[in-house]
């Protein structure tokens, strides 16, 4: 007799065969986590961070409760007595999550101030300098306690920059200043997911941007003054300190050497800033762990060394913990010295606990060293994690600590068997190993945000990162231990022989074919999975770590196949550009900048750009121009006396002008100059026979740094009939 089968045609043990696979692949899981045990404290600040980013990828502002919320739906099976095996780790880590929503919520209101709502000026602007930052032909001037005339104290932004020129020589952090200048609100993108400005000026409380229209002057502090901030003493401390090296060391080597020393890049020469950057060397510029374990490294050797000379000293006293201490505070002054930026600080907090092992004699080296920092930089500056700074120096360490518990014991073994020759070769293998490591850390995150990769960062950090190492960095300590007594000047010709090399052999790589690899603007979802996947074959344990390349190949195909837009309006409708092929037309008035930021996310090279002409696919007049994309015909309307044709004629018409009612139409799109304005940026990419639109206000979402404009709305523009 057939066994009877249910209506659907399965059998009625088919639902009980599935649960029992499904509580044994569970069983399975469960095993497979619990052999992770060692490495669980490893994945706390990776779900804080993915809490952290959750808030910040949300389009609207979320509400107060909502964490709150989130964290009793965590505890329901605590609170029920229903836990499941690794329920408590499971609940463990949405906690963490949900911590680190609510710290990235809570940082975002605590840093509210007031925002400029449009150009403003030239009008006076006066208050206190918080920081000098020096350029090439120019400085720009952080103020604080701002007082705008005519506007009340509760709408005054409550920091301002301003660009001014020349240079000031006698302005310094602390000083009340007065000067005129014109204001404009922090940018929005100039595309849409593109670089956002405006929130980054949020969370530094930076509510105007502008530049001065003449020269700015000390005046007399005003009765409610406060005493100058340790920030600001450090601030000038590092501002006369820069002076010196440039007196010392003049030209570009100077300002190489400023900027090792103290973090004040501004005044390093843009060809030799595009030099870095293409060789790969770029790293070597922006403070971080390689500088900190240099400086920390000196100072633990040198005094080591200096009290083994000592025979009682060294016989009797634990030296290497002596050493460990000053190494600990020569990094600490060094981290106050250059500026505390995201990647110092975890430089810091790494080489600190470090010696920190040393004095309790435990391994200075683990990868829970690096979980540490990363959780200490979250909880003070959550909205880091979106920034270029966390993700490739935590991304560089995590790959490198993580290949060299694999590898570093056999690299000691041969340092130890080997003669000098093969110790040398060792070194070089090393040297090779960890730039080949760190590139391949931070390319993704390099593609992300500055769109390009640099083909022969292995050759270039080959002579280059031994330099640093034995020669400059030892020269920079040198010269900051002699500067109290005016004896700088001779390590810092030394440390300035060496950058002269580092430069030259930089500009030398860069002029090689093909140095710069251009990467198109990827997806986020393309990053997070990369970034996940990366994380997973670092801190998974045993075989199960390759699990880790499925969402690292995923990401890569997301990253490749991104879909780009064909056609950008910026802002004010006044500039706008064509993308056809690998070729790009320009409409309007140019903007340097801007057209920088477009050319990277297409990772097309300035040479794109095609001149137009009666015959180009772009075709332009003194009132505006036209362009046929998918079947459309778009028109960019700069006069209103082009709108009379563009209504009549076009399917999509982009005004910068307003555009009446008349013109809004059946089978015509408009998009005018109020659109713009509350819209931000517009792009359009051709899918099919439409054209999809996106808007900068639409990627931005309505968040606090968000300008209140209006909503964005976005769609498709089909075939006209």
């Amino acid at each position: 007799m057939q066994p009877s089968m249910s209506r659907h045609g399965s059998s009625p043990g088919h639902g009980t065969t599935i649960a029992v696979a499904a509580t044994a692949l569970w069983r399975r899981l469960a095993q497979a986590v619990e052999l992770q045990r060692h490495g669980w404290p490893l994945w706390l600040p990776v779900c804080f961070g993915i809490g952290v980013g959750s808030y910040f990828a949300l389009p609207l502002e979320p509400s107060g409760w909502l964490p709150l919320a989130a964290a009793v739906a965590a505890l329901v099976p605590a609170l029920t007595g229903r836990w499941w095996r690794g329920g408590v780790l499971a609940t463990l880590f949405a906690l963490l999550a949900v911590a680190g929503f609510g710290v990235a919520q809570w940082r975002s209101a605590a840093v509210a101030a007031p925002v400029l709502a449009k150009r403003t000026g030239p009008v006076e602007v006066s208050g206190q300098v918080l920081r000098v930052e020096a350029r090439g032909r120019d400085a720009r001037l952080l103020l604080r306690s701002v007082r705008l005339p005519g506007m009340p104290a509760e709408t005054t932004p409550a920091r301002v920059r301003v660009v001014v020129r020349p240079q000031p020589d006698d302005i310094r952090p602390g000083d009340w200043v007065a000067v005129r200048a014109v204001l404009m609100p922090p940018a929005r993108p100039s595309r849409p997911g593109g670089f956002d400005f405006a929130r980054m000026a949020w969370f530094q409380r930076l509510g105007a941007v502008g530049f001065a229209v003449g020269r700015p002057a000390v005046m007399a502090p005003p009765d409610v003054a406060g005493d100058a901030t340790l920030a600001m003493r450090v601030n000038g401390l590092r501002q006369r300190l820069t002076a010196r090296i440039r007196a010392a060391v003049p030209g570009p080597t100077g300002a190489v050497a400023a900027a090792l020393i103290t973090g004040e890049r501004g005044a390093i020469a843009e060809a030799d800033a595009q030099a870095m950057r293409a060789s790969g060397l770029a790293h070597l510029l922006a403070i971080s762990g390689l500088h900190i374990g240099l400086v920390a490294g000196t100072l633990f050797f040198a005094v080591r060394f200096v009290l083994a000379l000592v025979e009682p000293v060294a016989l009797r006293y634990p030296i290497k913990k002596w050493a460990a201490v000053a190494a600990l505070l020569g990094a600490f002054g060094y981290l106050l010295l250059s500026g505390a930026t995201v990647p110092t600080q975890r430089a810091f907090l790494m080489a600190a606990l470090a010696l920190g092992a040393v004095l309790i004699d435990r391994n200075p080296i683990s990868m829970r060293l690096v979980a540490f920092a990363a959780m200490v930089v979250l909880l003070a500056q959550p909205e880091s994690l979106l920034g270029p700074s966390f993700q490739m120096s935590f991304a560089a360490v995590i790959g490198l600590v993580a290949v060299y518990e694999l590898v570093g014991a056999r690299f000691a073994r041969g340092r130890r068997r080997r003669g000098p020759g093969g110790r040398l070769a060792v070194y070089v293998g090393a040297v090779l190993l960890t730039t080949l490591v760190a590139s391949a850390a931070t390319s993704p995150f390099a593609a992300y945000h500055f769109h390009r990769i640099a083909s022969y960062g292995l050759l270039a950090n080959l002579l280059a990162v031994p330099l640093m190492g034995v020669w400059i960095m030892p020269c920079a300590v040198l010269a900051l231990l002699l500067m109290p007594f005016g004896l700088e000047a001779m390590p810092l010709w030394a440390m300035g022989q060496a950058i002269d090399l580092v430069l030259a052999w930089a500009h030398a790589i860069a002029d090689l074919p093909g140095a710069i690899r251009r990467w198109p603007a990827m997806p986020v979802a393309g990053l997070v999975l990369l970034a996940g996947g990366g994380l997973w074959l670092c801190l998974w344990r045993g075989w199960g770590r390759l699990a880790g390349l499925l969402p690292v190949a995923t990401g890569l195909v997301l990253a490749l196949a991104a879909p780009q837009p064909d056609l950008i309006v910026k802002e004010d409708g006044r500039f706008a550009a064509v993308r056809i092929d690998d070729a790009v037309y320009l409409a309007g008035r140019r903007h340097r900048r801007t057209l920088e930021d477009w050319l990277d996310a297409w990772a097309l090279p300035p040479e794109a750009v095609r001149p137009v002409g009666d015959a180009t696919p772009l075709r332009c007049d003194a009132l505006g121009c036209l362009v046929d994309l998918a079947g459309h015909r778009i028109a960019l309307a700069r006069d209103a006396r082009a709108l009379g044709d563009d209504c009549r004629l076009a399917d999509l018409l982009i005004s910068a002008v307003p555009v009446r009612y008349g013109c809004r139409g059946a089978g015509i799109v408009v998009i005018d100059r109020f659109d713009l304005w509350r819209r931000g940026g517009h792009a359009w990419q051709v899918d099919g026979g439409s054209l999809r639109m996106t808007t900068v206000a639409g990627a931005q979402g309505q968040r606090p740094w968000a300008a209140a404009r209006g909503r964005d709305r976005e769609g498709a523009v089909g075939r006209s009939q």
